[in-house]
Protein backbone atom coordinates (compact mmCIF):
# COMPACT_ATOMS: atom_id res chain seq x y z
CA UNK A 1 0.00 0.00 0.00
CA UNK A 2 2.93 2.38 0.63
CA UNK A 3 3.49 3.01 -3.09
CA UNK A 4 -0.06 4.40 -3.32
CA UNK A 5 0.40 6.94 -0.52
CA UNK A 6 1.51 10.42 -1.58
CA UNK A 7 4.42 12.03 0.29
CA UNK A 8 2.11 14.94 1.14
CA UNK A 9 0.39 12.91 3.86
CA UNK A 10 3.58 12.03 5.76
CA UNK A 11 3.83 15.55 7.19
CA UNK A 12 0.67 14.97 9.26
CA UNK A 13 0.45 12.91 12.47
CA UNK A 14 -2.05 10.01 12.65
CA UNK A 15 -5.63 11.04 13.34
CA UNK A 16 -6.89 10.95 16.89
CA UNK A 17 -8.68 7.59 17.46
CA UNK A 18 -11.76 9.57 18.48
CA UNK A 19 -12.04 10.92 14.92
CA UNK A 20 -11.93 7.39 13.54
CA UNK A 21 -14.71 6.38 15.93
CA UNK A 22 -16.86 9.38 14.94
CA UNK A 23 -16.31 8.80 11.22
CA UNK A 24 -17.01 5.07 11.53
CA UNK A 25 -20.22 5.71 13.46
CA UNK A 26 -21.46 8.33 10.98
CA UNK A 27 -20.76 6.28 7.87
CA UNK A 28 -22.41 3.30 9.54
CA UNK A 29 -25.56 5.31 10.27
CA UNK A 30 -25.59 6.82 6.78
CA UNK A 31 -25.18 3.36 5.28
CA UNK A 32 -28.10 1.94 7.25
CA UNK A 33 -30.40 4.86 6.39
CA UNK A 34 -29.43 4.85 2.70
CA UNK A 35 -29.73 1.10 2.19
CA UNK A 36 -33.09 1.02 4.00
CA UNK A 37 -34.48 4.16 2.34
CA UNK A 38 -33.38 3.39 -1.19
CA UNK A 39 -34.39 -0.24 -0.79
CA UNK A 40 -37.87 0.96 0.12
CA UNK A 41 -37.99 3.28 -2.91
CA UNK A 42 -36.97 0.40 -5.20
CA UNK A 43 -39.56 -1.91 -3.61
CA UNK A 44 -42.44 0.57 -3.79
CA UNK A 45 -41.80 1.70 -7.36
CA UNK A 46 -41.21 -1.87 -8.56
CA UNK A 47 -44.13 -3.53 -6.77
CA UNK A 48 -46.80 -0.90 -7.50
CA UNK A 49 -48.32 -1.31 -10.96
CA UNK A 50 -49.36 2.33 -11.29
CA UNK A 51 -45.76 3.41 -10.62
CA UNK A 52 -44.14 1.07 -13.14
CA UNK A 53 -43.96 3.75 -15.85
CA UNK A 54 -41.07 4.55 -18.20
CA UNK A 55 -40.33 7.75 -16.30
CA UNK A 56 -40.16 5.94 -13.00
CA UNK A 57 -37.62 3.45 -14.38
CA UNK A 58 -35.24 6.40 -14.16
CA UNK A 59 -36.24 6.99 -10.54
CA UNK A 60 -35.67 3.32 -9.69
CA UNK A 61 -32.24 3.46 -11.34
CA UNK A 62 -31.34 6.48 -9.22
CA UNK A 63 -32.38 4.66 -6.05
CA UNK A 64 -30.50 1.54 -7.19
CA UNK A 65 -27.34 3.58 -7.77
CA UNK A 66 -27.60 5.19 -4.33
CA UNK A 67 -28.32 1.78 -2.78
CA UNK A 68 -25.15 0.33 -4.32
CA UNK A 69 -23.17 3.42 -3.34
CA UNK A 70 -23.66 2.85 0.37
CA UNK A 71 -23.61 -0.95 0.10
CA UNK A 72 -20.07 -0.73 -1.26
CA UNK A 73 -18.87 2.38 0.61
CA UNK A 74 -20.17 2.02 4.17
CA UNK A 75 -19.02 -1.46 5.36
CA UNK A 76 -15.38 -1.13 4.18
CA UNK A 77 -15.02 2.31 5.74
CA UNK A 78 -16.51 1.13 9.04
CA UNK A 79 -13.99 -1.74 9.10
CA UNK A 80 -11.07 0.55 8.29
CA UNK A 81 -12.14 3.12 10.88
CA UNK A 82 -12.16 0.34 13.46
CA UNK A 83 -8.57 -0.60 12.58
CA UNK A 84 -7.67 3.09 12.02
CA UNK A 85 -6.08 2.41 8.61
CA UNK A 86 -6.81 0.77 5.25
CA UNK A 87 -6.47 -2.99 5.76
CA UNK A 88 -8.16 -4.36 2.64
CA UNK A 89 -5.21 -4.17 0.26
CA UNK A 90 -4.42 -2.26 -2.98
CA UNK A 91 -6.93 -4.07 -5.21
CA UNK A 92 -9.85 -3.36 -2.88
CA UNK A 93 -8.69 0.26 -2.67
CA UNK A 94 -8.97 0.53 -6.45
CA UNK A 95 -12.40 -1.09 -6.42
CA UNK A 96 -13.57 1.14 -3.58
CA UNK A 97 -12.48 4.29 -5.40
CA UNK A 98 -13.97 3.13 -8.69
CA UNK A 99 -17.33 2.16 -7.16
CA UNK A 100 -17.63 5.52 -5.40
CA UNK A 101 -16.94 7.38 -8.64
CA UNK A 102 -19.11 5.02 -10.70
CA UNK A 103 -22.27 5.30 -8.62
CA UNK A 104 -21.84 9.06 -8.20
CA UNK A 105 -21.53 9.39 -11.98
CA UNK A 106 -24.56 7.14 -12.59
CA UNK A 107 -26.61 9.24 -10.16
CA UNK A 108 -25.93 12.61 -11.80
CA UNK A 109 -26.47 11.18 -15.30
CA UNK A 110 -29.74 9.58 -14.21
CA UNK A 111 -30.87 12.87 -12.70
CA UNK A 112 -30.08 14.51 -16.02
CA UNK A 113 -32.20 11.92 -17.85
CA UNK A 114 -35.05 12.63 -15.40
CA UNK A 115 -34.69 16.36 -16.09
CA UNK A 116 -34.79 15.74 -19.86
CA UNK A 117 -37.96 13.66 -19.43
CA UNK A 118 -39.65 16.35 -17.31
CA UNK A 119 -38.63 18.97 -19.87
CA UNK A 120 -40.10 16.87 -22.69
CA UNK A 121 -43.41 16.37 -20.87
CA UNK A 122 -43.95 19.85 -19.47
CA UNK A 123 -42.34 22.23 -21.96
CA UNK A 124 -43.01 20.38 -25.23
CA UNK A 125 -46.37 18.95 -24.18
CA UNK A 126 -48.28 17.33 -27.06
CA UNK A 127 -45.43 17.96 -29.49
CA UNK A 128 -43.02 15.99 -27.32
CA UNK A 129 -42.36 12.31 -27.96
CA UNK A 130 -43.48 10.26 -24.92
CA UNK A 131 -40.83 8.16 -23.23
CA UNK A 132 -41.36 4.42 -23.70
CA UNK A 133 -40.05 1.52 -21.64
CA UNK A 134 -37.61 0.69 -24.44
CA UNK A 135 -36.45 4.30 -24.61
CA UNK A 136 -35.95 4.46 -20.85
CA UNK A 137 -33.96 1.21 -20.82
CA UNK A 138 -31.75 2.43 -23.68
CA UNK A 139 -31.04 5.65 -21.80
CA UNK A 140 -30.14 3.73 -18.66
CA UNK A 141 -27.88 1.40 -20.64
CA UNK A 142 -26.10 4.46 -22.02
CA UNK A 143 -25.78 5.95 -18.53
CA UNK A 144 -24.17 2.81 -17.11
CA UNK A 145 -21.86 2.21 -20.08
CA UNK A 146 -20.61 5.78 -20.12
CA UNK A 147 -20.13 5.81 -16.34
CA UNK A 148 -18.19 2.53 -16.37
CA UNK A 149 -15.90 3.71 -19.17
CA UNK A 150 -15.29 7.02 -17.41
CA UNK A 151 -14.56 5.60 -13.96
CA UNK A 152 -12.55 2.55 -15.01
CA UNK A 153 -9.98 4.79 -16.74
CA UNK A 154 -7.85 5.32 -13.57
CA UNK A 155 -7.41 1.56 -13.21
CA UNK A 156 -5.84 1.49 -16.68
CA UNK A 157 -3.46 4.39 -16.15
CA UNK A 158 -5.31 7.69 -16.58
CA UNK A 159 -4.92 8.88 -12.98
CA UNK A 160 -5.34 6.21 -10.26
CA UNK A 161 -7.28 5.40 -7.10
CA UNK A 162 -5.32 5.88 -3.87
CA UNK A 163 -6.01 6.08 -0.10
CA UNK A 164 -7.43 9.34 1.23
CA UNK A 165 -5.45 11.30 3.80
CA UNK A 166 -6.71 9.45 6.88
CA UNK A 167 -6.18 6.03 5.22
CA UNK A 168 -9.74 4.73 5.73
CA UNK A 169 -11.17 5.41 2.25
CA UNK A 170 -9.88 5.63 -1.33
CA UNK A 171 -10.46 8.08 -4.16
CA UNK A 172 -8.83 9.71 -7.17
CA UNK A 173 -5.18 10.79 -6.97
CA UNK A 174 -5.60 14.56 -7.01
CA UNK A 175 -2.09 15.16 -5.60
CA UNK A 176 -0.31 13.71 -8.62
CA UNK A 177 1.96 16.34 -10.22
CA UNK A 178 1.85 14.79 -13.70
CA UNK A 179 -0.43 16.85 -15.97
CA UNK A 180 -1.53 13.72 -17.80
CA UNK A 181 -3.07 12.50 -14.54
CA UNK A 182 -4.22 15.98 -13.54
CA UNK A 183 -6.17 16.22 -16.79
CA UNK A 184 -8.48 13.46 -15.54
CA UNK A 185 -9.38 15.49 -12.43
CA UNK A 186 -9.96 18.63 -14.50
CA UNK A 187 -12.17 16.67 -16.91
CA UNK A 188 -14.20 15.21 -14.01
CA UNK A 189 -14.77 18.63 -12.42
CA UNK A 190 -15.77 20.21 -15.75
CA UNK A 191 -18.02 17.28 -16.69
CA UNK A 192 -19.93 17.18 -13.41
CA UNK A 193 -20.47 20.94 -13.39
CA UNK A 194 -21.74 20.87 -16.99
CA UNK A 195 -24.16 18.02 -16.23
CA UNK A 196 -25.48 19.73 -13.14
CA UNK A 197 -26.04 23.04 -14.95
CA UNK A 198 -27.76 21.37 -17.91
CA UNK A 199 -30.11 19.37 -15.70
CA UNK A 200 -30.88 22.40 -13.56
CA UNK A 201 -31.60 24.53 -16.63
CA UNK A 202 -34.09 21.99 -17.97
CA UNK A 203 -35.85 21.67 -14.62
CA UNK A 204 -36.15 25.45 -14.28
CA UNK A 205 -37.60 25.66 -17.80
CA UNK A 206 -40.09 22.93 -16.86
CA UNK A 207 -41.20 24.79 -13.75
CA UNK A 208 -41.63 28.06 -15.63
CA UNK A 209 -43.83 26.31 -18.18
CA UNK A 210 -46.00 24.98 -15.36
CA UNK A 211 -46.68 28.26 -13.57
CA UNK A 212 -50.37 27.97 -14.43
CA UNK A 213 -50.57 24.44 -13.06
CA UNK A 214 -48.54 24.43 -9.86
CA UNK A 215 -50.49 21.52 -8.40
CA UNK A 216 -49.98 19.16 -11.35
CA UNK A 217 -48.09 15.94 -10.76
CA UNK A 218 -45.65 16.76 -13.55
CA UNK A 219 -44.75 20.09 -11.95
CA UNK A 220 -44.29 18.43 -8.57
CA UNK A 221 -41.95 15.87 -10.09
CA UNK A 222 -39.97 18.62 -11.80
CA UNK A 223 -39.53 20.23 -8.39
CA UNK A 224 -38.41 16.90 -6.94
CA UNK A 225 -35.87 16.50 -9.75
CA UNK A 226 -34.53 20.01 -9.22
CA UNK A 227 -34.24 19.37 -5.49
CA UNK A 228 -32.32 16.11 -5.93
CA UNK A 229 -29.89 17.71 -8.38
CA UNK A 230 -29.32 20.64 -6.01
CA UNK A 231 -28.63 18.25 -3.13
CA UNK A 232 -26.23 16.22 -5.31
CA UNK A 233 -24.34 19.40 -6.17
CA UNK A 234 -24.20 20.48 -2.51
CA UNK A 235 -22.96 17.06 -1.41
CA UNK A 236 -20.27 16.60 -4.06
CA UNK A 237 -18.99 20.19 -4.35
CA UNK A 238 -16.68 20.02 -1.28
CA UNK A 239 -15.05 16.86 -2.63
CA UNK A 240 -14.68 18.35 -6.11
CA UNK A 241 -13.15 21.47 -4.53
CA UNK A 242 -10.71 19.21 -2.66
CA UNK A 243 -9.73 17.59 -5.96
CA UNK A 244 -9.28 21.02 -7.51
CA UNK A 245 -7.16 22.23 -4.59
CA UNK A 246 -5.05 19.09 -4.87
CA UNK A 247 -3.91 20.34 -8.27
CA UNK A 248 -3.37 24.02 -7.52
CA UNK A 249 -3.11 24.40 -3.73
CA UNK A 250 -2.21 21.06 -2.15
CA UNK A 251 -0.55 22.63 0.91
CA UNK A 252 -3.98 23.58 2.28
CA UNK A 253 -5.33 20.01 2.24
CA UNK A 254 -5.28 18.02 5.48
CA UNK A 255 -6.30 14.37 6.08
CA UNK A 256 -9.27 15.43 8.20
CA UNK A 257 -10.52 17.82 5.51
CA UNK A 258 -10.38 15.22 2.76
CA UNK A 259 -12.21 12.51 4.67
CA UNK A 260 -15.01 14.84 5.77
CA UNK A 261 -15.47 16.01 2.18
CA UNK A 262 -15.52 12.38 1.05
CA UNK A 263 -18.07 11.47 3.72
CA UNK A 264 -20.25 14.45 2.80
CA UNK A 265 -20.27 13.32 -0.84
CA UNK A 266 -21.30 9.78 0.11
CA UNK A 267 -24.12 11.20 2.23
CA UNK A 268 -25.88 12.22 -0.99
CA UNK A 269 -27.06 8.60 -1.25
CA UNK A 270 -29.25 9.26 1.81
CA UNK A 271 -31.05 12.37 0.55
CA UNK A 272 -33.06 11.05 -2.38
CA UNK A 273 -35.40 8.64 -0.51
CA UNK A 274 -36.09 11.42 2.00
CA UNK A 275 -36.88 13.87 -0.81
CA UNK A 276 -39.25 11.38 -2.46
CA UNK A 277 -40.85 10.59 0.89
CA UNK A 278 -41.62 14.26 1.38
CA UNK A 279 -42.30 15.50 -2.15
CA UNK A 280 -43.34 12.72 -4.56
CA UNK A 281 -47.19 12.79 -4.74
CA UNK A 282 -47.88 9.15 -5.64
CA UNK A 283 -44.98 7.72 -3.64
CA UNK A 284 -46.42 9.18 -0.43
CA UNK A 285 -49.77 7.51 -1.03
CA UNK A 286 -48.28 4.08 -1.69
CA UNK A 287 -45.92 4.47 1.26
CA UNK A 288 -48.94 5.12 3.48
CA UNK A 289 -50.67 2.01 2.13
CA UNK A 290 -47.70 -0.35 2.51
CA UNK A 291 -45.98 1.18 5.56
CA UNK A 292 -48.51 3.30 7.51
CA UNK A 293 -46.10 3.85 10.40
CA UNK A 294 -43.50 5.39 8.06
CA UNK A 295 -45.90 7.46 5.98
CA UNK A 296 -45.56 11.21 5.61
CA UNK A 297 -48.73 11.51 3.52
CA UNK A 298 -51.37 13.99 4.60
CA UNK A 299 -55.12 13.53 4.38
CA UNK A 300 -55.33 15.19 0.99
CA UNK A 301 -52.86 12.69 -0.42
CA UNK A 302 -54.79 9.78 1.01
CA UNK A 303 -58.20 10.93 -0.24
CA UNK A 304 -57.26 12.11 -3.72
CA UNK A 305 -56.08 9.89 -6.57
CA UNK A 306 -52.72 10.92 -7.87
CA UNK A 307 -52.21 12.27 -11.32
CA UNK A 308 -50.38 9.87 -13.60
CA UNK A 309 -46.61 10.29 -13.52
CA UNK A 310 -46.03 8.56 -16.84
CA UNK A 311 -44.36 10.50 -19.64
CA UNK A 312 -46.84 12.18 -21.90
CA UNK A 313 -49.84 14.37 -21.27
CA UNK A 314 -50.94 14.44 -17.63
CA UNK A 315 -54.25 12.67 -17.19
CA UNK A 316 -56.93 14.44 -15.21
CA UNK A 317 -58.21 12.46 -12.25
CA UNK A 318 -61.85 11.93 -11.46
CA UNK A 319 -61.66 14.30 -8.53
CA UNK A 320 -60.19 17.04 -10.72
CA UNK A 321 -62.97 16.53 -13.28
CA UNK A 322 -65.57 16.88 -10.54
CA UNK A 323 -64.01 20.15 -9.45
CA UNK A 324 -64.04 21.40 -13.04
Amino acid sequence: MLYLIDDHWYQYPPLNPLWHAILGLLIGILGFVSISGNGMVIYIFSSTKSLRTPSNLLVVNLAFSDFLMMTTMSPPMVINCYFETWILGPFMCELYGMFGSLFGCVSIWTMTMIAVDRYNVIVKGLSGKPLTHKGALLRLLGVWLFSVIWTIAPIFGWNRYVPEGNMTACGTDYLNKDWFHRSYILAVVAHEKAMREQAKKMNVASLRSSEAAQTSAECKLAKVALMTISLWFMAWTPYLVTNWMGIFSADNISPLTTIWCSLFAKANAVYNPIVYGISHPKYRQVLHQKFPSLSCADKADQQTDSTSVASGVTQVTASDEAKA
